[in-house]
């Protein structure tokens, strides 16, 4: 299975009053995990952009297992979890620095035309990045 790693430090204005970094920021993460899997894959989310196009969540679960604080320095693990006609499902991990899961998450998304936001098939629009999420999904890759 393909993955794409990106280590993030932890910065102060991510915890809360606990030094305990805030559940919300793991979204961002995530988001910079899939930026980097896309980047590792050959491809550009912004030029999605360009070309008129967006791919927003329509779902998300986050499972948190153990706190990250101010300070550490950790990776956030992503993959194509499946890839289907309109739905792609990423996968994530959040590790900490000795390689204990700290957070799992699924994110699923559809791409849209910008205009309209009527969704459409990465493959009439993008046959390579297509293909290539067929090839590295999760049992596929």
């Amino acid at each position: 299975m393909f993955y794409s790693e990106k280590e993030i430090e932890v910065r102060y204005a991510e915890t809360d009053q606990m030094g305990v970094v805030y559940h919300a920021n793991y979204l961002i993460w995530m988001e910079v995990g899939r930026t980097s899997l896309i980047q590792d894959l050959g491809f550009h989310y912004a030029q999605l952009e360009k070309d008129g196009y967006l791919s927003p969540v329509t779902e998300l679960s986050v499972k948190y297992k153990t706190s990250i604080t101010y300070g550490e320095t950790v990776t956030v693990r992503t993959w194509v979890e499946s890839h289907g006609k309109l739905r792609t499902v990423y996968g994530y991990e959040i590790l900490h620095a000795d390689g204990t899961v700290a957070a799992t998450a699924v994110s699923e998304h559809v791409v849209v035309k910008k205009d309209n936001f009527r969704p459409v098939s990465l493959r009439r629009i993008h046959p390579q990045w297509d293909a290539k999420y067929t090839e590295v999904q999760r049992g596929e890759g």
